[in-house]
């Protein structure tokens, strides 16, 4: 939403797409619960934790690394843990930083230029998609970004970000 303050207080879940729906983020046997992080994974997995590290107003709530995409959602709060006010950051800064640090510590960039993000209106809608990011994995070949053909591109929505 152009009119949206992507740094106001809220909650965000966002998407961030392999870049030609390469499936190297991780693996899934069809119908497991849980995705194994390859090694590139685990760098991603290592660098989404250090989200809350480096930006003290920005709390992770929910993620999971799919073979071509990750899924997460993100808190912005408008004070830091002990109450005084601060500006946060960006949805776009954060997400940029996050995978230039990831390109770093990997050598190469594995990302789609954009991302997807959608604002979490309320806690009903928080609850479907935390359980939505919950079950992805047992659903991935259902889930639409799901191929066996790894050369495809796989995350159009991204491109409209």
């Amino acid at each position: 939403m152009q009119e949206h303050d992507y740094s106001s207080a809220g909650y965000y879940f966002i998407t961030i797409c392999v870049k030609d729906g390469h499936e190297m983020l991780s693996s899934i046997d069809v119908g497991a619960r849980i995705a194994r992080p390859s090694d590139i994974g685990m760098a991603v997995e290592s660098s989404i934790q250090k989200i809350s590290e480096k930006y003290e107003s920005v709390r992770l709530d929910k993620y999971v690394i799919m073979p071509n995409h990750i899924h997460m959602i993100l808190a912005l709060s408008p004070t830091n843990g002990d109450g005084r006010a601060m500006r946060a950051p960006t949805i776009s800064t954060i997400i940029n930083q996050f995978k230039g640090y990831v390109t770093k510590q990997i050598g190469f960039s594995v990302w789609q230029k954009l991302f997807h993000d959608h604002i979490i209106r309320d806690e009903a809608e928080y609850k479907r998609i935390w359980q939505y990011i919950d079950e992805n994995p047992a659903k991935w070949t259902e889930d639409k970004y799901y191929t066996n053909d790894t050369l495809s591109s796989r995350c159009p929505e991204a491109e409209n970000a």
